[in-house]
């Protein structure tokens, strides 16, 4: 790992892309949190599609639509099984963990056409007033805003799991949220915000035997500690391509086909309905129900051909390589004096958010890119979380299979030079 993949390929053969320079100097790029880079065997995947099979799948019986069809269900096979999806659980093609985890919170809040069709009234939604969701304070904002207006359009509780003074949340501290009227808890499998891993699996656990409903914003972690769905006591499940070396613009919302059925759709049109009249429609079964208009195909084979990659190289080699990268950059910058590292004694995470003394976190990343460093500064969409730490905007490394301790090394340098030259 590091500078070559196992079988001895280069990293810049395979990601072509990290071969540049910036500033003058090799990339290093350190902003994988936000997005990780495509090796050419994902590349290649959506490339032979665009260029043998590309045709608009399902209702087609000419031979490339054929194809494409297979190819685009493989695809949803071989992700779901990438989870450890079972049998009782279906996956959702979408746009990626905002899209999935918006159509959980409108799916959920909003009335529905009662099943099979009918020109009756509408079903009332999931959710009513009264009810209570539980939503921790790590998320990112796409995981927290859509449960805000879930609430105010059902007349919804919303409930805040707060962490504590270090971020950390405790099992404990979800207790005493937990109420018969609890119908959702909300919770993400690494804070991109701080590079905080909770204890998710416990807390997962918990809420499904209070009897709420559990989803989990695995976005963080799909590319390197990949939750396994069938061990955990999580209803559905969001993450996106661009985290996990895969395309933009694809990723996947995956769950008990219970809890799938119980979301309004979002897309009405086309390959999604069983049968339409012109005043009313019968929508299609699971997963199709969810998956109105034409699909990203391609992104869905890339998707897949992604899981292959991470699984080729091996999921435990990279949770080791990029776990050991953060505690060298975290051990580096705290080292500086004047810098504090969030959720500094966390495990199982890529990510190392740091604020430092005097200096505002735009300038240490505009010194870095100088010197051909690639982070992340700001809020990172994690407002509320980085305002109750008391920290405000922060600059953030994360690491992929790809990094080097070289690069982390010319991370902690740049840092250095940055608050010599800013102070």
């Amino acid at each position: 790992m590091g500078d070559r993949l196992p079988s001895g390929v280069a990293m810049t053969s395979a990601f072509p892309v990290l071969a540049q320079q910036v500033g003058g100097q090799p990339l290093a790029y350190l902003d994988n949190a936000a997005t990780t880079q495509t090796p050419l065997p994902v590349l290649d995947a959506m490339r032979r599609f665009d260029t043998h099979d590309r045709a608009n799948i399902h209702r087609g019986v000419h031979t490339l639509s054929q194809r494409a069809t297979d190819a685009y269900e493989a695809a949803r096979e071989r992700v779901a099984r990438f989870v450890g999806a079972g049998g009782e659980h279906a996956l959702v093609f979408t746009s990626g963990t905002t899209e999935s985890l918006n159509l959980v919170a409108q799916g959920l809040s909003l009335p529905g056409m009662p099943s099979g069709g009918g020109e009756g009234a509408l079903q009332p939604a999931w959710l009513r007033a009264g009810d209570e969701i539980v939503v921790s304070a790590l998320e990112h904002h796409a995981n927290l805003v859509p449960w805000q207006l879930a609430a105010r359009r059902s007349g919804a509780r919303l409930r805040i799991l707060h962490p504590d003074a270090d971020g950390r949340l405790a099992p404990e501290a979800l207790a005493p949220l937990l109420t018969p009227r609890t119908r959702v808890f909300a919770v993400t499998a690494c804070a991109n915000g701080s590079g905080e891993r909770p204890p998710y699996e416990a807390m997962l656990a918990m809420a499904r035997e209070a009897g709420a409903l559990t989803v989990l914003d695995a976005a963080q972690a799909v590319a390197h500690e990949v939750p396994v769905l069938a061990t955990l006591a999580c209803d559905l499940m969001a993450f996106s391509g661009h985290k996990m070396y895969g395309p933009m613009g694809i990723g996947a919302l995956v769950g008990r086909r219970a809890a799938l059925d119980t979301l309004v759709p979002l897309r009405m049109g086309g390959d999604m309905v069983d049968w339409v009249s012109e005043t009313d429609a019968g929508f299609a079964d699971l997963p199709q129900r969810l998956e109105g208009g034409t699909p990203n195909v391609g992104g869905a084979i890339g998707l897949a051909a992604a899981a292959d990659f991470i699984d080729g190289v091996g999921r435990d080699a990279i949770a080791a390589h990029v776990e050991a990268l953060r505690e060298h950059a975290a051990a580096g910058l705290e080292a500086l004096g004047g810098v504090r590292v969030l959720a500094r004694r966390t495990r199982g995470s890529a990510i190392v958010s740091f604020v430092a003394d005097d200096v505002h976190p735009h300038d240490i990343g505009t010194v870095l890119d100088s010197r051909g460093i690639a982070v992340r500064t700001g809020w990172h969409c994690a407002q509320p979380l980085l305002e109750r730490l008391g920290h405000g905007p922060t600059t953030r490394a994360s690491f992929a299979l790809y990094n080097t301790h070289a690069e982390v090394e010319r991370l902690v340098e740049g840092v250095a030079a940055a608050l010599e030259m800013l102070r």
